[in-house]
């Protein structure tokens, strides 16, 4: 164990289980990508080259959201894949009110610990959300932090990138 992972151990992050979890997820996560999705998964950040064909005046339009208290039944019920579905759905949401369709999604876990099973289910949650709005993920964060959530406990976040033509912006 080098020093680095020590320092993680000692903090009560695993590491190991981190990249395990990450290495499990490529074939999943391939299902919402199409060609403009450019990299590889588990870099710092996702590559996505846009294709505006039929949009004159291309206009970006970002937001981030949550979940809220849906986690608590999440919790209650020990099912998880609804929250990963309602996170990218929120977002497109937000987005669709501006009249934009979506590009690409990147998501955020920050939890006590990481428990597999969880991880899968929210990431099954947000891998059919994705492909259903034909948005990619593209990339997220999956933080361990013990002694800042409850044990079994994780919160969750989304950011989300779409386009609009300039002329058919919805502002009211």
């Amino acid at each position: 164990m080098t020093r680095k992972q020590k320092a993680y151990a000692q903090a009560g992050v695993d590491v190991d289980l981190g990249n395990q979890l990450k290495r499990g997820i490529h074939q999943l996560v391939c299902t919402t990508h199409g060609p403009q999705v450019l990299g590889t998964i588990g870099g710092f950040g996702g590559l996505f080259a846009p294709n505006f064909r039929g949009v004159r005046a291309p206009v970006l339009v970002a937001s981030v959201d949550g979940v809220g208290t849906k986690l608590k039944i999440a919790f209650a019920m020990n099912r998880h894949d609804t929250v990963g579905t309602d996170l990218v759905n929120h977002c497109v949401n937000d987005i669709a009110v501006f009249g934009a369709r979506p590009l690409f999604f990147l998501d955020y876990i920050g939890a006590e610990k990481l428990h597999p099973r969880v991880f899968y289910e929210l990431l099954r949650g947000f891998t059919r959300a994705c492909r259903a709005a034909k948005c990619a993920l593209i990339g997220g964060e999956t933080a361990q932090m013990p002694g800042i959530y409850r044990q079994g406990e994780y919160d969750l976040a989304g950011c989300i990138v779409g386009v609009v033509d300039r002329k058919d912006i919805i502002d009211g």
